[in-house]
C-alpha cells in the first residue's frame, strides 16, 4: 500500500472505498475498493476532496483481482454455462440449460490448495435448471502474484473443472408389476410418481405395461419396450426377495446385463441397474420409490438421463452420504442425502 497524489494514481488500484456525498442526492461509495483509477476519475476524486489516495502499485508480475478472477473463471467454465460480470474479484457461473452438473473434485481440490484464491461449487452429480448458480470464483487480495494464478492453471490442467451435461434421454417404457394392479384390485400409485420424476429430466413415458407377477410376462413387457425403441426402461415393484417378487430374474431373462442388484443407499437398497447390449439402460425400482420423496432413483436418474454410464463402482461409492435421515419435513435436494459422491 502506498500514499500518492491523486493525479499520480492513474492505473493503480484503490485500497478502500471512496464515498461521495451530495446533500439530498446521495451518500454512497463512488469508487469501490479494487477500482483501477482512470484519467476520467481524477476530476471526480478531486471534487470529493481527495488530494491523496492509498493505492496498490501495479508492477510487472502482479495481477489486479478482476484480471485474476477472469483467469480462474477460464479454469472452471465448460459448455452450457456463462459467467456473470466480474465484480470485486468475483465471478459466478450460471447454467444455460437443464442438465447434470459435474465437478472434477480432485482437480478442484488441488486448485483450492493454493492460497489467495478460491473456487466454490455446487456438489458434483446434481441436477440443475437453466439459470441456476453453479460456482463462484474469487481472488482474496486486491492484487495477486501472477505466478500464483499460473500455478492454479497448471493444477487445473487443460480441460474445464466444471460441466453441465444436457439431458439426452427423451422417452421411457414403464413395466408396472404386481397381480393386484394388473387385476384392478388396487389402483396403480407407483406409475404416477415415476412419470412425475421422469418429467423433471425431460423424459416422457410412451410405453406402459401391466404384466402382473408372471416372470415370462414381465420379460415380454421389457422386450416390447426395447423393441419400441424407448431410451429408458423402468420396472416398478417386485424387487425384494419375496418368492412372488420375480422382477430381477425377469430382467435378466430379457438379456439385460445387470450392473448391480442392490445398492448401499437407504431408501433404495433393492435397486437394480442394468443395460441391454445396445446401451439402453434398465432400472428395477423398489417400492420405496413410490412413497419416499428421495431415494436412489432420484440420485441416479439425472446421471442416466444425461447419458452417463453407471457402473458397479459408482453405486458402491454411494454408501458415503447414502443414508436418508428421514426428516419430518423433507427438503431434498437441499440436504446431505446423496452428496458423498
Amino acid at each position: 500500500m502506498k500514499l500518492v497524489k491523486t493525479q499520480d494514481a492513474v492505473g493503480h488500484v484503490l485500497c478502500h472505498d471512496m464515498t461521495q456525498i451530495i446533500p439530498g442526492v446521495t451518500k454512497d461509495a463512488r469508487f469501490r475498493k479494487g477500482h483501477v483509477v482512470t484519467e476520467e476519475d481524477i476530476p471526480v476524486l478531486l471534487s470529493m476532496g481527495k488530494e491523496n489516495l492509498y493505492i496498490w502499485e501495479k508492477v510487472p508480475g502482479m495481477l489486479h483481482e478482476d484480471e485474476a478472477a477472469q483467469r480462474l473463471r477460464a479454469i472452471c467454465q465448460g459448455e452450457n454455462m456463462h459467467p456473470t460480470a466480474v465484480k470485486e474479484g468475483k465471478i459466478e457461473l450460471i447454467a444455460d440449460c437443464d442438465g447434470l452438473f459435474q465437478v472434477d473434485v480432485d482437480r478442484l481440490r488441488q486448485v483450492n490448495q493454493m492460497d489467495e484464491l478460491m473456487i466454490a461449487t455446487r456438489h458434483t452429480n446434481t441436477p440443475v435448471k437453466k439459470g441456476d448458480k453453479l460456482a463462484g470464483t474469487r481472488v482474496i487480495p486486491l492484487v495477486i502474484r501472477e505466478e500464483k494464478v499460473a500455478a492454479a492453471e497448471r493444477a487445473a490442467g487443460d480441460t474445464p473443472l466444471l460441466a453441465v451435461l444436457p439431458y439426452k434421454l427423451r422417452t421411457a417404457g414403464v413395466v408396472t408389476t404386481g397381480s393386484e394392479v394388473s387385476k384392478g384390485l388396487i389402483q396403480d400409485q407407483f406409475t404416477p410418481v415415476v412419470v412425475d420424476k421422469l418429467a423433471r429430466c425431460g423424459i416422457q413415458v410412451t410405453v406402459h405395461h401391466l404384466p402382473g407377477d408372471d416372470r415370462e410376462a414381465i420379460t415380454a413387457a421389457v422386450l416390447d419396450c426395447r423393441e419400441k425403441g424407448v431410451d429408458l426402461i423402468l420396472c416398478t415393484g417386485g424387487m425384494s426377495v419375496d418368492p412372488d417378487d420375480r422382477t430381477p430374474g425377469a430382467i435378466r431373462d430379457a438379456g439385460v446385463e445387470v450392473v448391480s442388484y442392490g445398492a448401499p443407499v437407504l431408501p433404495g437398497a433393492m435397486f437394480l441397474m442394468g443395460y441391454f447390449p445396445d446401451g439402453t439402460p434398465v432400472m428395477g425400482l423398489p417400492g420405496c420409490v413410490m412413497y419416499a420423496k428421495a431415494t436412489i432413483f432420484d440420485l441416479l436418474l439425472p446421471r442416466v438421463a444425461a447419458g452417463v454410464a453407471i457402473d458397479r463402482a459408482t453405486i458402491s461409492d454411494m454408501g458415503h452420504g447414502g443414508l436418508c435421515l428421514g426428516c419430518g419435513e423433507c427438503r431434498y435436494p437441499i440436504c446431505p442425502f446423496g452428496k458423498g459422491v
